[in-house]
């Protein structure tokens, strides 16, 4: 690294320097190979499992587990940190990836509300629940409650699905459809429903589908 940069490395020579150490006989980097082969050489396999996968390669305690695991963590914050309350919002693709780093790796279900100004800046988003692998309960008096208390302009609803599908199930249906009546009444426009489900997404907005 110190010769040919940061950059010149593989996945597992980058891992092999957070582990340190090796274990009976075996270096840094033989683990990182155990590591990357039992993640079928994915990063983004390795960013999803929960810290304890790990340790599952002999050799890999709770320490090295947890240095991995906060590695991965600072790479998904990253991303997200390129995006700034304040900018707008003009397309579903751009809800996307606003969300993308911080769902797509999830094992639960959680459900945002981007709130947004006048001609779509955003003002805040708002983590309203968070449940188990099929679903998530969203009370709609907390989505407009957030909304109205920040004097929000409209609002994007952003869910994921941690199946990898991400096309919405009959209960996400019913929600969008009642969370955009309740809207029209306050005068606080649903846009868009935006389905994150891995490297891909799907938007009520883009379908048609909102009512």
């Amino acid at each position: 690294m110190a010769r040919d940069g940061v950059a010149a490395l593989s996945d597992h020579e980058l891992l092999a320097l957070l582990l340190r150490t090796g274990h009976r006989g075996k270096g840094a980097e033989d683990l990182a190979v155990e590591v990357m082969d039992l993640a079928q050489g994915c990063l983004n396999n390795l960013a999803s499992w929960p810290a304890e996968s790990l340790t599952l390669v002999e050799g890999i305690g709770q320490a090295k587990a947890t240095l991995v695991a906060a590695a991965m963590e600072l790479g998904r914050r990253r991303q997200h940190s390129t995006t700034r309350r304040g900018e707008r919002v003009a397309s579903s693709r751009e809800v996307y990836l606003r969300f993308a780093s911080r769902l797509s790796d999830l094992q639960h279900e959680e459900f945002w509300v981007l709130l947004l100004r006048r001609s779509n800046h955003v003002l805040a988003e708002v983590c309203i629940s968070k449940g188990g692998l099929t679903g998530t309960v969203v009370d709609p008096k907390l989505v407009f409650g957030r909304a109205l208390a920040m004097r929000a302009a409209a609002l994007v609803l952003v869910h994921n699905h941690p199946s990898g599908n991400p096309q919405p199930s009959d209960a996400d249906r019913r929600l969008t459809a009642d969370l955009c009546r309740a809207g029209s009444f306050l005068d606080l426009p649903v846009l868009d429903h935006v389905i994150v489900a891995g490297d891909a997404f799907v938007s009520f907005a883009d379908q048609g589908w909102l009512t």
